[in-house]
C-alpha cells in the first residue's frame, strides 16, 4: 500500500485533500476498534526541517498541509498514526530554493509528489508526571525508500477544543534523518550535512 502511495502521480497530488485523507486511511495500521479515531487537521500540521548548510548557517523549511489519520486509546495504551506529507508543499522562505529543491536533484515532485509515514509502534510513559506517549515508531516512504523512524515526543496532549467542538490530540515530535538512506544525497561531498533534523507537528481532532 505504501507504493500506492509513491506512484501516485501529480495529477493526483493535486486533487481536494479528501483524497490524501482517503490514501491516510489505507495506511493506517489496524488497532483495537475500541480506540477514538482522530482526524489530523492539516492548517495545526506540519513537518519542519533543519540541515547544517556548509558549517556556517542552518537551512530550514517544512512540509505543510499535513492529511492523516490517528487512533488512540490511552487507557489501553493503543496508538497508531498514518499521515501524508505533500512534498510540493515544501516551504522554505525563499521561491527560488524551493524550486531547486523540488527539481530531481533532491525531492524530484515530479515523480515522488509524496512521502508517508505510518507508525509500527507507540511508546507510553510509566510515569503519569511525564508526557503519555514518550515516543513512536514506524516507516518513513520518500523519494521511492522506506526506512524505519522513531519520533521522540517534546509534547502531547488531548483537550476539549471549542473552535473543533470536540476533543483534540496532538503534539511535538522531533528526530534525526541520514538523507542518504532516502537516496537524496546531493552535495554532501561538498559541504552539506546528511543529517536533517526533522521537527514534526500534528493536531487531530476526533471524529
Amino acid at each position: 500500500m505504501l507504493t500506492l502511495a509513491l506512484n501516485l502521480n501529480i495529477a493526483a497530488y493535486r486533487q481536494p485533500l479528501a483524497l490524501l485523507s482517503l490514501l491516510s486511511i489505507a495506511l493506517l495500521p489496524t488497532v483495537s476498534s475500541h480506540a477514538n479515531s482522530y482526524l489530523i487537521v492539516p492548517d495545526n500540521s506540519n513537518v519542519r526541517f533543519e540541515i547544517d548548510h556548509f558549517k556556517t548557517s542552518t537551512n530550514s523549511g517544512g512540509f505543510y498541509n499535513l492529511t492523516g489519520q490517528v487512533q488512540y486509546d490511552p487507557s489501553a495504551e493503543i496508538g497508531a498514526v498514518s499521515m501524508v506529507i505533500p512534498i510540493n508543499s515544501i516551504n522554505t522562505g525563499n521561491v527560488a530554493f524551493d524550486n531547486v529543491l523540488k527539481s530531481a536533484d533532491f525531492f524530484d515532485v515530479d515523480n515522488y509528489p509524496l512521502a508517508t509515514f505510518t507508525s509500527t509502534q507507540w511508546h507510553f510513559a510509566n510515569d503519569k508526571s511525564e508526557l503519555p506517549v514518550t515516543q513512536v515508531d514506524g516507516n518513513l516512504t520518500m523519494h521511492g525508500q522506506t526506512h524505519p523512524l522513531t519520533l521522540r515526543a517534546t509534547k502531547f496532549n488531548c483537550y476539549f477544543s471549542f473552535i473543533a467542538k470536540g476533543q483534540v490530540c496532538g503534539g511535538d515530535f522531533t528526530t534525526t534523518i541520514d538523507r542518504r538512506k532516502w537516496n537524496i544525497d546531493k552535495y554532501t561531498l561538498l559541504g552539506i550535512s546528511e543529517n536533517v533534523v526533522l521537527k514534526v507537528q500534528i493536531e487531530a481532532a476526533k471524529q
